[in-house]
């Protein structure tokens, strides 16, 4: 959410432009709803003459439309007016936060026509977006100026298609409706809704600028130049939702930058500025095209090398004899071996060493026999094969590089044919960050990795992650909303999941610092103990008697009331007391009365260990009786200390895992003192990649920083404490590439990223 202060050089907020825009947009809206909701009850009923057996479905539905009519209004408005009010208070409200929150309140299953509509407005302000993506941008960073806030975005306008469309949400939330005609009205609203509402945007920027909102960007241009059906199409398709250049991850950078090192020319120039922040919309041709394209090059430059020309060349030559399989036929093997993965994919799955890629190549060759394609007579389209290079090597890296072992690497595995699917029907899954495969994908790997099953919680997750991941092998035909679907109840699940992840956290850190209070406690009760005893022979039963009572007395007391409480001090005057006693005996001082004004304070360190009454009394009898026989000089008087009970004496913390081996070129002084202050100024909440020696990668997040040690903790995606570090340490990590910045582009994006690390000639720059 956007709630931070106005930043630096823009004013504060201005209560008038506000109210202005709120007057100019919100009631306009609510007409133009009313308006289109008015003809619904028309439309519904053209529809139901010629809906067939859905015709009382259309009935019942203009029949619950004029009965819900105004409640239908009033909750359209009261939507925006709430989305209005948070950028009032300064806390701008996320659109999807409200989308996806009816379903909190539980796991169970979220309705189908719940999900069908949540889809449905997304498409709806896709639309919006897309065909009003100028003026909304400034309109995003004129309202953000005058409400004072930092930013806004199409998550947080409240006026903007986000809001709008989860507006439309509500209003026919609470009305009973078939999934049918619910979704008709849904697409009556985007046709008939958007242009009235693009005009509406375009007033409201047109009267913020003239107010003098946001000087400081370009005044809307009107009227707009009438473009070329060419040239709709390509700004439509660099709007795609999903691909923002100011913010593609490393990888997709990267191809622009081969794409125009390639190109060389205007067009080239253009491209690498598309991919490099604001001014893509300016951009000549489809970022994304240009990403694919490079991939295609990349994947058969790659191929030409692993098979040489020669396995090309059988491969796809003779075109008289061999032939591509078709896109159905492709299909349809899929489809089979997506039902029933044969033994040998799933063993390629569990090993390190044999290529996803290959594997399924071969697969799908052979798998071609039973739709009565002769594999000797037919290959693999170009792009076909290029749709299986990229998900097998992208898996190949993801079960590399994860933390995914046992049922974990076996589940995920399973989606590896589904994904080849996807990226056969719909290429963008690569280029695009909010495809729901992609999505879906992020949120599956984020619950398996480092997901032993170990807690009831975690075996929970697994157990939801394998209900996912059924459903999608048994449902997925043709048809990506499925994974829409599943990704958003995925997502609610996980949601809770990660709240309980959250009281594991804060448990890991309360152990943490509970085992360092301890071990400080134990350090000082020790350094006690030694000062006072260190070379000195002194009988058993009184040495005893320091060793263990007193000593797990002290150790205790430390623990409740710090170095400096009451308890303390008593425990410390009761050793020098009973020490000045063993020293009054051994001047042979007859007839004393041993002890006697320790008895309170004796009492209290047997009972706690567990000496009470009559066992106390025994205790300290055994011990006056052993200073009376070296006063006496009668050794035959000596007593030892009864047998005490069995106590949970305070135990060391178990030694820590080192973080960092260090190997013998490297010295446990050998780092940066810049990257040691730079952990020791890290925020909480910071995460970090940890490598271990195989080269497997763990993402820590730094939970908490002890105010005794100063060392660092960090916690696994499960909450679990896997790393206590020094600065000092962690600073040696680094200089060992042991320790990186995490990039927290999901498991997707950094399994592509590898991909490409695997696929581009060595010497060439990053």
């Amino acid at each position: 959410m956007m709630s931070n202060p106005h930043p630096a050089g823009q004013p504060g907020r201005n209560q008038k432009l506000l109210g202005m825009a709120r007057e100019a947009s919100l009631p306009l809206l609510s007409q133009a709803f009313a308006k289109v909701l008015a003809g619904f009850d028309d439309v519904l009923f053209d529809r139901a003459e010629t809906a067939g057996p859905s015709q009382l479905a259309f009935l019942d539905g203009m029949r619950e439309l004029r009965r819900r009519r105004d409640e239908i209004s009033r909750r359209f408005d009261a939507h925006l007016q709430q989305a209005w009010a948070a950028l009032d208070a300064g806390t701008p409200q996320s659109a999807e936060a409200v989308l996806a929150g009816q379903n909190e309140g539980g796991l169970s299953l979220v309705p189908e026509h719940i999900l069908e509509s949540r889809l449905a407005v997304r498409n709806f302000a896709t639309v919006l977006l897309r065909d009003w993506k100028q003026v909304l941008l400034r309109i995003d960073h004129r309202l953000a100026w005058v409400a004072g806030v930092a930013a806004l975005d199409a998550d947080t306008n409240p006026i903007g298609p986000e809001h709008i469309g989860v507006a439309v949400h509500e209003a026919f939330y609470t009305c009973d409706l078939t999934a049918e005609v619910r979704l008709v009205l849904f697409k009556l609203c985007e046709r008939e809704f958007a242009a009235g509402v693009g005009k509406l945007y375009e007033a409201v920027d047109e009267r913020l600028a003239q107010a003098g909102a946001a000087p400081e960007i370009a005044a809307p241009r009107r009227p707009t130049p009438q473009r070329t059906p060419a040239e709709q199409a390509a700004q439509a398709a660099q709007e795609e939702e999903g691909f923002d250049p100011g913010h593609a991850p490393m990888w997709a950078r990267r191809f622009s930058e081969r794409w125009t090192q390639r190109r060389g020319s205007i067009a080239g120039q253009e491209a690498a500025q598309a991919a490099a922040g604001f001014e893509a919309e300016q951009a000549y041709g489809n970022p994304q095209n240009m990403v694919l394209e490079a991939l295609h090059e990349l994947l058969a430059q790659s191929r030409q090398t692993r098979e040489g020309a020669s396995s090309a060349d059988a491969t796809h030559g003779g075109a008289g004899q061999h032939r591509s399989l078709n896109q159905r036929e492709m299909m349809s093997v899929l489809s089979l071996l997506q039902a029933t993965p044969s033994a040998t994919l799933r063993a390629a799955v569990g090993e390190d060493g044999e290529s996803l890629a290959q594997r399924l190549k071969s697969e799908v060759l052979s798998g071609a026999t039973r739709l009565g394609v002769d594999p000797e007579q037919a290959h693999l389209d170009p792009q076909d094969e290029d749709a299986i290079d990229l998900v097998g090597m992208l898996f190949d890296v993801m079960l590399d590089e994860r933390d995914l072992e046992g049922r974990s690497r076996e589940l995920i595995g399973r989606l590896v044919v589904p994904f080849v699917k996807v990226a056969m029907l719909d290429r963008r899954m690569f280029v695009q960050k909010t495809h729901p495969a992609r999505k879906l994908l992020n949120s599956l790997a984020e619950a398996c990795e480092g997901n032993a099953g170990e807690s009831q919680a975690e075996r929970a997750l697994m157990g939801k992650v394998e209900e996912i991941i059924e459903r999608l092998t048994a449902e997925f035909n043709e048809n990506l909303a499925i994974f829409l679907t599943l990704e958003e109840e995925f997502r609610d699940f996980l949601a809770q999941h990660r709240r309980r992840i959250e009281i594991t956290e804060r448990r890991a850190a309360e152990t943490q610092r509970g085992q360092e209070k301890l071990e400080v406690a134990r350090n000082r009760a020790s350094a006690e103990l030694d000062k006072r005893v260190a070379g000195v022979a002194l009988p058993k039963a009184i040495e005893d008697f320091l060793r263990q009572p007193w000593n797990h007395h002290l150790t205790l007391t430390l623990l409740r009331e710090g170095d400096e409480g009451e308890g303390v001090t008593e425990a410390l005057k009761l050793a020098d007391d009973v020490l000045e006693e063993v020293a009054e005996a051994r001047r042979h001082i007859v007839g004393k009365l041993w002890l006697q004004s320790s008895q309170p304070g004796l009492r209290k360190v047997f009972a706690s260990v567990g000496l009470h009454g009559e066992g106390g009394t025994t205790a300290i009898d055994a011990l006056h009786d052993t200073l009376q026989s070296i006063a006496e000089l009668r050794p035959e008087l000596e007593r030892a200390l009864p047998e005490l009970p069995q106590i949970a004496l305070p135990t060391a913390p178990a030694p820590e895992t080192p973080a960092i081996e260090f190997g013998t070129a490297t010295k446990a002084e050998d780092f940066d003192d810049g990257d040691a202050e730079r952990f020791r100024r890290m925020e909480i909440g910071t995460w970090l990649d940890f490598i271990d020696k195989d080269g497997k990668m763990q993402a820590g997040k730094l939970s908490w920083v002890s105010p005794i040690s100063s060392r660092l903790l960090f916690v696994n995606r499960r909450g679990i404490r896997f790393c206590v570090a020094s600065p000092e340490e962690l600073a040696v990590m680094v200089r060992l590439d042991r320790l990186r910045p995490h990039v927290d582009d999901g498991a997707f994006d950094s399994a592509m990223q590898g991909v490409i690390d695997r696929l581009e000639p060595q010497g060439v720059p990053n």
